[in-house]
């Protein structure tokens, strides 16, 4: 991992002002005055829409109080879905997206096959490091490390990315829309037709969250070292990683269809009818398979890479064809810094909800208490404190991520 500068990218679609992006991206010529992305063009769009989803993790992942949220900033308690379960999702359509432009940049640049396969196992591995170190973070009392979670959010990426990576490496379009075809139906299949021992059918034990194979797996691999708030299954457990893979490649597929060279209103188009078509068809699946973010349901798959594909297909269109970047810098900030975004917030998050204790009312409490109760509580409503409390923590970070940017320090694994 280091941290760099990255080269400086054409600015032909955008305004002077406009902050650079850090996607690479293969050569996308002609001029967009001809309905085309220019020749080497990083898409501002693509770091924007990534920033918006890490900014929306710090946002729901640090309320004020978790008794107090709105439903929308909440995830569904099992089955369906809210906003909030979009964010990961959106993610991982995006890491499959840049993992393609990624490829044919260093193709274009003549990079050989071997330090391509080296580059992704490196990548994946290092962030998967990256979760477990966070899974143990501060590393003290010793319990911490011997009954840490081992499954996570940072583990699901880097073996999404390592495995869509590969898989991807060398296949054509319709070997990667197949292969997407086996991960949603296979998965599928295996939810509900195999017999889980002692509970029964698949089919029967979706509604329990404790009784699923994906649940019985994860006992089995991980023991206790699930989610403590679950205790006998994960969220990011083993078995629903099979999917999120689905979700990277489907992001693969995009970004071959964005890098295409086609005329760009033809490339949004078509990412509207496919995002939609996608969108409608996890809705009608979700009628034998519900869409369900804990068990990343193939429904699940299917309509947050659709809703993914509009809401980035719109991002492009009012960005980088429209030029209305005037609102996109602090999500930039957060899109070209997201390890550090992720990492140095969940830190952060840990540090002072659980670690630092300082006296209050009697106690010693989580410094985090102390504020909430001190400086929010006090004056609003539950809801409107807990949120504001969370906006502040975003603020916070797009500080610190914004003065990184002006300094042009970037940390890349």
């Amino acid at each position: 991992m280091t941290a760099t500068v990255p080269p400086g990218s054409s600015t032909t679609s955008r305004p002077p002002s406009a902050p650079a992006s850090s996607t690479e991206a293969e050569p996308l010529a002609p001029a967009p005055s001809a309905g085309r992305f220019p020749a080497r063009e990083r898409l501002l769009s693509l770091d924007v829409f990534r920033g918006m989803t890490v900014a929306g993790m710090l946002l729901v992942n640090n309320p004020g109080s978790w008794g107090a949220i709105y439903p929308p900033l909440g995830h569904a308690p099992w089955h369906g879905w809210t906003p909030t379960d979009l964010i990961f999702p959106f993610f991982l359509f995006i890491v499959g997206i840049t993992t393609h432009l990624s490829l044919e940049a260093r193709r274009a640049r003549g990079d050989d096959e071997g330090a391509i396969v080296r580059q992704i196992v490196k990548r994946g591995l290092l962030i998967i490091l990256f979760g477990l170190l966070l899974a143990a973070f501060p590393f003290f009392p010793l319990t911490r490390i011997t009954g840490m979670r081992f499954p996570g959010v940072l583990q699901r990426i880097g073996v999404a990315y390592l495995c869509g990576g590969l898989l991807t490496l060398r296949s054509s379009l319709k070997s990667q829309v197949l292969l997407v075809a086996v991960l949603l139906f296979g998965y599928w299949f295996a939810m509900t037709l195999i017999p889980v021992p002692g509970r029964g059918i698949g089919a029967l034990l979706l509604d329990d969250p404790s009784a699923s194979l994906a649940a019985y797996i994860d006992r089995a691999v991980f023991g206790s070292h699930v989610w403590r708030s679950a205790k006998t299954w994960d969220p990011e457990g083993l078995l629903s990683t099979v999917p999120a893979i689905g979700t990277v490649i489907l992001g693969v597929i995009t970004g071959r269809w964005l890098a295409s060279g086609k005329p760009l209103q033809e490339r949004l188009v078509g990412m509207f009818a496919v995002g939609s078509l996608c969108m409608v068809a996890g809705l009608m699946w979700h009628w034998s398979f519900p869409i369900n973010k804990s068990l990343w349901t193939s429904s699940y798959v299917l309509f947050t890479a659709g809703m993914g594909a509009v809401a980035l297909a719109t991002c492009t269109w009012v960005i980088d064809v429209l030029g209305l970047t005037w609102w996109t810098r602090p999500f930039t900030w957060f899109g070209t810094n997201p390890m550090i975004a992720f990492v140095g917030s969940g830190m952060m998050a840990r540090l002072i909800y659980s670690v630092i204790t300082v006296p209050h009312d009697g106690e010693q409490a989580p410094i985090q208490r102390v504020i909430y109760e001190t400086f929010y509580a006090p004056w609003l409503a539950p809801r409107n404190a807990s949120l504001l409390f969370a906006v502040t923590f975003v603020l916070l970070w797009a500080g610190i991520l914004g003065a990184l940017h002006r300094k042009r320090i970037f940390f890349k694994v």
